[in-house]
């Protein structure tokens, strides 16, 4: 290829993919396709902070989703048992993410790479679940969430030894105090009626959960987000059903309202959740699950009478501007890199 069609390609690359496509196509041979790194001095928008940015936006849309299906589930926790919840959720959800592959006949899309590693998740999926189900049937929504939304600072922590993630002294500090914050909301220590098995149990989801978001990171490499939530689901389902068998209720028809709720927002928001894990790191997006604490508590207002106390509008307020001090972090850093004559961090 002479040296003017190589560079008409690589003008065609950037037009195509835009101006931080940077990594051009190079032929060797004639046919074998290698990528190189091109200096870029034009570039007008940090594509990387963007997506982290799409990323944040999936976060936010997946956990207001997430909160009305918890509150479905925990409705039903009364009926059933914690396995049988778990297997109905994957099911349902699994049943509506159907139409739209059906509709696009994306079927290609969902071949599986690296199955041992969904495997693992789906593990780790029958884990947080079950747990979940389990602690949110004795505890309120919002006391549940209080130890569920550690996830983010587990994620946080093991993202720097798992997928060398480098978080700075404000972005962690900033993480600290969100989840100080929750604990002022809550206060669950100083509450007699705190149940510990049930903490245990959140306890459990949350690690469970965070293992999970990690290794969504690593199967975005090389598999789409409808296959990992298609295989994720399809994965939970059977397996806690196989386990639920021996403690199986028929289904009230009465219930089956729920179940479509329940299908509806779980496809909506584990789709949401996924693409917020592919697109940025968990160190970005983890914080910004502190949201769900705001739902939760309007949710237990509104459905089970729980009036908003002071310590919520405190915990409210420092998760809040903690999450707003990742945004100007994360906007901060993405200046720097468009200003390479900048200080660093």
């Amino acid at each position: 290829m002479s040296a003017a069609a190589r560079w008409e390609r690589i003008c065609s690359e950037y037009r195509r993919k835009g101006p931080y496509a940077g990594l051009a196509l190079v032929y060797n041979d004639g046919s074998i396709m290698s990528r190189q790194p091109l200096p870029i001095s034009h570039i007008g928008v940090h594509e990387p902070s963007r997506e982290r940015l799409r990323g944040i936006a999936s976060m936010i849309a997946g956990v207001f989703v997430f909160s009305i299906m918890d509150s479905l589930m925990k409705r039903l926790s009364a009926h059933y048992g914690p396995l049988q919840i778990s297997c109905l959720r994957s099911l349902s959800s699994w049943l509506f993410l159907l139409l739209p592959i059906g509709w696009h006949g994306t079927w290609a899309t969902l071949r599986p790479s690296n199955p041992s590693l969904h495997l693992f998740r789906a593990v780790l999926g029958v884990g947080m679940l079950a747990s979940f189900v389990f602690a949110v049937h004795r505890l309120s929504l919002a006391q549940t969430y209080s130890l569920f939304l550690a996830a983010p600072l587990l994620m946080t922590a093991l993202s720097v030894p798992l997928h060398g993630e480098k978080v700075t002294g404000k972005r962690w500090a900033a993480i600290v105090i969100g989840l100080s914050g929750v604990l002022v909301i809550l206060q669950p220590w100083g509450n007699a009626g705190f149940s510990m098995i049930a903490a245990s149990a959140a306890a459990l989801a949350t690690v469970c959960y965070s293992l999970s978001g990690l290794t969504v990171r690593s199967l975005g490499r090389s598999n789409s987000s409808m296959s990992m939530v298609f295989w994720y689901l399809l994965l939970v389902g059977i397996a806690t059903g196989l386990l639920a068998i021996g403690d199986w209720r028929p289904v009230l028809g009465s219930d089956w309202v729920w179940l479509i709720g329940i299908g509806i927002t779980g496809a909506l928001g584990q789709m949401w959740l996924t693409d917020a894990f592919r697109r940025a790191p968990p160190s970005v997006v983890g914080p910004f699950e502190y949201t769900a604490i705001l739902w939760a508590f309007a949710i237990d207002w509104i459905f089970w009478s729980a009036s908003p106390s002071l310590s919520l509008v405190v915990g409210a307020g420092i998760v809040i501007a903690s999450g707003i001090v990742v945004i100007l972090d994360e906007r901060r850093l993405a200046g720097l890199a468009l200003n390479p004559s900048s200080p660093p961090p």
